[in-house]
């Protein structure tokens, strides 16, 4: 090969390459460039919400325990079925019940009778203690006019006596003065000693009457009594026939007809799956910027086809640790800081028909809020 050719294709090879140089170049930057959009875009798309997949659906589970004690009846419903607010689960057996109703009843009528009674007694005590004490006005009217009887009778026989000492009135004259006189003095001690007869009579029928009163009080109080055991009996008559909550789905039933059951003994739980929401356990690095009413977007593991909205309702009053059952205690000398949850309540919207049935507490759930 010549100088010349061998010239020519040295200059062909060094060309080739400067033009592929500026090609790789563009390539790095447009790669460089796309990256740094793709980052932008996400910090963009990420930048005004707040997510967790630490969240799940929460709804009301209302255990259902037995309030009297005695035989179960009938069952009224199986196990994991839909049931209606007010309709009726379990029947007991009432006689004991119903028997109980009626003795309180009849004691309830006894005690009206009596305070009846005790009314009208004692509205006949206060009359007589009223008669009585007219009586005793009337005896002290007559001390007044055994008492002027009596000054008369001494004023003539001392005007009798004078008389005589001077031998203008006779002997009987003097002596019927002195016996009139005995006669009106003893009038009118006997007065006074009627007086005293009748205030002490008419003290003794005001003290009947004021008992009598007293009685009315008790038996007033017993009526209070027997109407108070009338309504506890009715209540108890009322337990004996368990009825649901609130609509839901009644589940793990633990009674069969003919049982015999306590006060307190657990019968099933209703689970009320018509009023859902989500809680949601988010890091306290999230919760600036979150607030009560912002709207969040809701995923279920179960359905990765549903998307449910909702907004936030509410924080619960401390973070998750502190529901826990042993807390966590950082006064100690082995402390590690570990980013804590704190539970947010989302409300939910309008549910979709063909879910409503499909929806249950405890799924997984994953949240975005967002908060711009």
């Amino acid at each position: 090969m010549s100088q010349e050719n061998l010239a020519t294709g040295q200059t062909k090879e060094t060309m080739e390459e400067k033009t592929k140089k500026p090609k790789k170049g563009i390539i790095i930057g447009g790669v460089v460039g796309l990256v740094i959009a793709l980052g932008v875009i996400f910090y963009a798309m990420n930048a005004g919400k707040e997510e967790t997949d630490n969240a799940q659906l929460d709804a009301n589970i209302v255990p259902i325990r037995a309030s009297v004690a005695g035989y179960i009846d009938k069952v009224l419903f199986k196990d994991n079925e839909h049931v209606k607010k007010g309709q009726v689960l379990i029947q007991f057996d009432t006689i004991d019940l119903k028997t109980k109703v009626a003795q309180a009843e009849a004691a309830l009528e006894n005690a009206m009778a009596n305070l009846a009674a005790s009314k009208n007694t004692a509205n006949s005590a206060s009359q007589n203690a009223g008669a009585s004490a007219m009586n005793s006005v009337a005896v002290e009217q007559n001390i007044g006019a055994s008492k002027a009887k009596m000054q008369k009778a001494e004023d003539d026989f001392k005007r009798i006596s004078n008389m005589f000492k001077a031998k203008a009135a006779t002997q009987a004259q003097l002596d019927a003065a002195k016996a009139d006189l005995d006669v009106t003095k003893a009038q009118y001690d006997a007065a006074v000693d009627q007086f005293k007869s009748s205030q002490a009579q008419a003290g003794g029928i005001q003290s009947q009457a004021e008992a009598q009163h007293s009685q009315i009080k008790l038996a007033e109080a017993l009526v209070k009594q027997r109407e108070a055991e009338l309504v506890l009996a009715k209540t108890q008559l009322r337990y004996g026939t368990v009825v649901a909550p609130c609509d839901g789905i009644v589940t793990k039933r633990s009674v069969e007809p003919g049982q015999y059951l306590l006060i307190g003994q657990p019968l099933a739980s209703v689970v009320d799956n018509e009023n859902l929401w989500i809680t949601a356990n988010f890091k306290e690095t999230q919760m600036l910027k979150m607030k009560p009413g912002q709207e969040v977007s809701i995923k279920l593991d179960a359905y990765p086809g549903l998307v449910l909205k909702g907004n936030v309702d509410s924080y619960i009053g401390a973070t998750g640790a502190k529901f826990s059952l042993l807390p966590p205690d950082n006064a100690t000398g082995n402390f590690v800081k570990i980013t804590q949850r704190v539970p947010v309540k989302i409300s939910l919207k309008e549910l979709p028909e063909d879910f409503k049935d499909k929806l249950f507490p405890g799924l997984s759930a994953f949240v975005e809020v967002k908060i711009k």
